[in-house]
């Protein structure tokens, strides 16, 4: 039996202020997405270090979303849900008052850590508590509810921080931490939930701590490996660190009872298949930085103008995310799993025509960002199913946490691998091989710059091969659950 109190059912005060919470994370969290040039600008801060505050904090938030959700049955849903409140009101001052000069990079990148921290305490506790204190109809319009948070929140995110660069991007997290404050407040009152203590294991510290150093490593080498030189000695030592901790990573967790990552999940193909899918797919959300970027740097657009082009990505997120349910009815997993990631796919490449006037960029734009929300609505409840359905009631739980660690970490490195990219061929000559395979029309003093759009959006475009590779070796061929 759980300790959540018998008489209590879960209201509208409880639901919104995890709501407030959730929102915090990907609507105000994630707009960096978009404003990071300004910030950058803002605090003479190299791209390549504001690269890293962008993507660390979805890396953060991948990492211990399994730690948390674990910890979080133990100690109490509730008392997580708040220790995510109380990171995010932290993490939210440190990115408002980073400083200009000398020690803004330090300060931006412990905020946006402390950020990352906030999403993973409360995305899976909160679910956990929606799960115990609602039922029946009620508990699916609060699951409804919290999608549209984090769903509606991260399809939102750049025209919102387009909207409130404006007034000043400080304002943004400000404005978080005031409503993370609000979110505590309603949920104060909350009685604690806890799961059914059913063994006394032992955190698996090992696990996390080596997994943590290895994709810190792994993080820092993909956003500033060209800047250091990839045969420098730091660039070597990097590359040792993350294979070094990798390698012991996997030595500690294999065949452990209790270990960070079950491994023996794998053994499950199409749980597989569904979460390197999942990986890939979330890792495009590159496109939107990448994209965004060219808009303001070599386009002349302000964020506010650049984040309005994404209002269609909003509402067909929104709008869609219920089809993908019901085609995952009619037809199953596979083929929307695979007409999601074609219609991403299709999106990435209106995006990679980097050599046309502005004005027709932004139309593609438009369309462009309106088909990748259409192509992640469509996606995302069949994959959820296929990688979560396909496992016994034992390996749920843990499953769960690795198919959403997939998620951020997938955005994370996303992220930083096209930044990275951008940035690195952002600099220098024109690339002659591209020239004469496009002709740039137009201003030719930024034909660098779309170049290098061109190139890191084509790496978006080959996660997208790799998701569709994966679906169609690994998730079966069957028809929809409701057929009629």
């Amino acid at each position: 039996m759980t300790t959540k109190s018998v008489q209590y059912k879960g209201n509208d005060k409880l639901l919104f202020g995890i709501i407030l919470g959730v929102l915090a994370f990907w609507l105000f969290a994630q707009t960096t997405l978009n404003i990071n040039v300004d910030m950058a600008k803002d605090l003479g801060m190299e791209s390549s270090m504001m690269n890293i505050a962008v993507s660390i904090t979805s890396l953060f938030s991948g990492i211990f979303i399994v730690v948390f959700g674990g910890l979080a049955d133990k100690i109490g849903r509730v008392k997580m849900v708040k220790y995510g409140f109380y990171f995010s009101i932290i993490g939210s001052l440190l990115v408002g008052f980073t400083p200009v000069g000398g020690a803004s990079g330090a300060v931006l990148i412990l905020g946006r850590i402390f950020q990352g921290l906030s999403g993973a305490a409360i995305m899976p506790s909160s679910l956990a508590l929606v799960k115990a204190y609602w039922e029946g109809a009620e508990r699916q319009r609060a699951i409804s509810l919290w999608s549209m948070g984090s769903w509606g929140g991260s399809g939102f995110a750049a025209l919102f921080g387009g909207l409130m660069v404006g007034i000043g991007w400080r304002y943004i997290f400000f404005g978080a931490a005031a409503i993370s404050l609000i979110g505590l407040l309603m949920i104060k009152d909350t009685p604690e939930s806890k799961a059914e203590v059913t063994d006394n294991k032992k955190t698996d510290f090992g696990g996390i701590i080596t997994f943590m150093l290895s994709m810190i490593g792994l993080q820092l080498l993909v956003s500033k490996g060209s800047e250091f030189g990839w045969t420098s000695p730091l660039g070597l030592t990097l590359i040792l660190v993350t294979v070094a901790f990798a390698l012991l990573f996997f030595k500690i967790e294999k065949g452990k009872e209790g270990a960070f990552i079950d491994f023996k999940l794998f053994n499950n193909l199409t749980f597989t298949g569904a979460t390197i899918s999942n990986f890939m797919i979330n890792g495009t959300a590159g496109m939107l930085i990448v994209s965004l970027a060219l808009l303001q740097v070599g386009g002349n657009l302000t964020a506010k103008e650049a984040g309005l082009l994404t209002l269609g990505y909003a509402i067909s997120i929104v709008l869609f995310i219920r089809v993908g349910e019901k085609l995952l009815q009619r037809f199953g997993a596979r083929k929307p799993m695979i007409w999601g990631s074609l219609i991403v796919g299709l999106a990435i490449i209106l995006l990679m025509f980097t050599n046309v006037m502005t004005g027709t960029y932004k139309i593609l734009a438009i369309i462009s960002y309106t088909l990748f929300g259409l192509g992640l609505a469509f996606y995302a409840t069949p994959s959820t199913d296929a990688a979560l359905s396909n496992l016994p009631e034992s390996q749920a739980g843990s499953g769960s946490g690795i198919y959403k660690m997939a998620s951020s970490l997938g955005a994370a490195f996303g992220v930083a691998i096209s930044a990275g990219v951008f940035a690195t061929l952002n600099v220098g000559d024109n690339i002659t091989w591209m020239e004469g395979v496009l002709t740039f029309v137009g201003r030719q003093d930024n034909v660098v710059v779309r170049q290098a759009a061109t190139i890191a959006l084509g790496v978006n475009l080959m996660m997208v091969v790799m998701a569709i590779v994966s679906i169609m070796v690994t998730i079966p061929k069957s028809g929809g659950k409701l057929k009629k």
